[in-house]
Parts: C-alpha cells; structure tokens; sequence
C-alpha cells in the first residue's frame, strides 16, 4: 500500500491531519501486512496514538497503552505554568497521572527532588510505572492512594482530573469516549466533580506556599476559582490563547 492509498484511506474516514498520520503509520509497521492492519484499525477509529504505543507530549514520547487517556497537547501548558511556579528541587505530584505525562514532562523541565504519581485505573498505573521509572507510583482513587509520609510536603500538585460535563460526553470524537476510560473523561454535571473533591483534600498534601494546578475550560474557571478560595487556596487563572488552554492554581499559605 503506497502512501497516496493511505492517506485516502485515512482522509475518507475523516482523520484530518491524514497525511501526517499516514506518515507515522507507515513509519511504525514492519510489513505491509502489518500496515494494512494499522489502517484498518485507525479506520474504525482506535486512537492514532494507542496503535503507534507512544504519544508525543511537550517534545517527549509518552508510551500510551489501549484503554489509556491519551494526553493532549493543550495540557502541555498545565506543565509550562506548573514549572515556572516551582520552588528548587520541589516535590511534584502528578494526581490523576493517567499516562505520567505530566510528571514525565516536569521532569524533563526540572528535575523534582521527589516525584509521586497516582491513579485509579490499573492500566494507567502500569503505563505510568514505565514513563515514570524513578517515580513512586500508586494505584488508588485521589489521595487514599497516597503515603501518609507525603501530608504537607507536595510543592507542586498537578492534577489533570476529568472537566467534561456528564451530558457532553456523547459528544466527543468516538476515538476518546469509545476507547479511553469514561473515568478520564467524565467530570460530573457541571464537570467539576473531580476538581471539588481534590481541592477539598489539598491543603492536607500541600507543603506551606505550595500549588495546586488544575485544568479547566475557560467557562468554568470562575467557579473553579471560587471551590480553590473555599479549600482556602489563593486562586489564580492562568491562559494560553496558542493551545486554547486554561488552567486555575491554587496556592496554599506560606
């Protein structure tokens, strides 16, 4: 199959950047037969990113396995904002982690003195454990996944929790809501659930003057702002007009 074939293949089912996608596929399979297969499958709508095994994130290749939240790129901004709020040699906590790209790319900015990573879903756990090889890695819903040793240390808190509303979620591309876990994706009605239930538990992990970091639409940064302030946060709203991202800190008193 020539590249011309595969990038009419991928066009017509509505991949938009198929050229590019082309290119990757045909890089990733050994054979035709394989290529053919790889084809197929991003046809049907596997993510792009679960058949090659990597995403690539803030200049990194995340390894990304099927039935893990692939992380997107409007994310990388979350660690931009987190790295330039960083004390030296901080310790960075990657809740939510899914993949570890988060802590992966933190890394690569600016190497932690410590770097701790959690997550609910097993298969995310697993994935995290080989992009992460030095961190700690839990398994576990939020901070109950946690050692009671990390209470009032974490100076970097990244949290990249679900901020989709319940009834929006049909609504999203079929590559994301049929073959990344629902609890990924879901934030509850307002879609906010998740971001209530880790600013609530915050200043209990945070060390004096640290930060938590927060996605968000740019909607509902407001109200995020104000559940940060009632969790006794100082909030701020941070935007990137280039990525489309918004992301609200909060930061514990010094």
């Amino acid at each position: 199959m020539d590249t011309s074939t595969v990038v009419s293949r991928l066009r017509a089912a509505g991949c938009v950047f198929a050229e590019d996608e082309a290119d990757l596929l045909i890089a990733a399979a050994a054979t035709p037969t394989e290529l053919d297969s790889l084809v197929e499958r991003r046809v049907a709508g596997l993510p792009l990113e679960h058949l090659l095994g990597w995403a690539e994130f803030h200049g990194l290749r995340i390894s990304v396995r099927p039935g893990v939240f692939v992380p997107r790129h409007r994310t990388e901004f979350l660690v931009d904002v987190a790295v330039s709020l960083a004390p030296p040699h901080p310790v960075v906590l990657d809740l939510c982690c899914g993949s570890g790209a988060l802590g992966a790319a933190f890394t690569a900015a600016r190497r932690p003195r410590e770097l701790h990573a959690a997550d609910v879903e097993p298969a995310a756990v697993a994935c995290a454990r080989v992009n992460l090889p030095d961190a700690f890695v839990y398994e576990g819903d939020l901070y109950d996944a946690l050692p009671s040793s990390l209470r009032g240390r974490v100076d970097v808190l990244m949290a990249n929790v679900p901020y989709v509303p319940s009834d929006a979620v049909a609504t999203m591309p079929p590559e994301a809501r049929l073959h990344e876990p629902r609890v990924a994706l879901d934030g509850g009605t307002d879609g906010l659930d998740l971001a209530r239930r880790v600013a609530a538990g915050a200043s209990r992990w945070l060390a004096p003057g640290g930060t938590l970091l927060v996605e968000s639409s740019e909607r509902q940064a407001p109200v995020l702002s104000g559940v940060f302030t009632s969790a006794g946060l100082m909030p701020r709203v941070h935007e990137s007009e280039e990525l489309g991202a918004t992301v609200v800190t909060g930061t514990a008193n010094p």
